[in-house]
């Protein structure tokens, strides 16, 4: 099965912890969509997408088994926190996350942001924005 990822799991190598089968297969730009950070948890928001035009999430699809599907469903409290979505890419469906209850919104905290930052890094993302809130941007560099 082919997964989208954004927020911490761009990470490659907590990704690979949490799913030791998991293949990174490259960098996705997902079209309509933004990044958002709400349900406070940890000290902070959690990474979200929601619909939006004209806007994008920079991501990662990843090939994972069924057994690594079924851990990445305790770590995203599926389906209470999040529920699964698909899309099509060159006709394979492909599996994300996404918070059904838009909750307020919460800016992540430095550790959760230091390690989205460095997810973006190990996609090859670079001179990228992480919008945290509706005016604070944070440069990948």
């Amino acid at each position: 099965m082919l997964y989208f990822a954004y927020g911490s799991n761009l990470h490659q190598k907590q990704m690979k912890r949490r799913c030791k089968n998991s293949k990174y297969i490259g960098c996705y730009t997902l079209k309509n969509f933004k990044l958002s950070f709400r349900n406070y948890y940890l000290g902070g928001g959690v990474a979200d997408i929601e619909k939006k035009q004209n806007s994008f999430v920079l991501g990662a699809i990843y090939k994972i088994t069924k057994g690594d599907e079924k851990k990445l469903d305790v770590y995203e409290n599926y389906p209470v926190t999040y529920i699964k979505k698909y899309f099509t890419l060159n006709g394979t469906k492909v599996m994300y996350y996404y918070m059904p209850k838009k909750t307020k919104h919460f800016p992540p905290s430095k550790r959760y942001l230091n390690i989205i930052i460095q997810g973006y890094k190990d996609c090859g993302y670079r001179d990228s924005f992480i919008f945290i809130s509706k005016n604070k941007k944070i440069k990948v560099k």
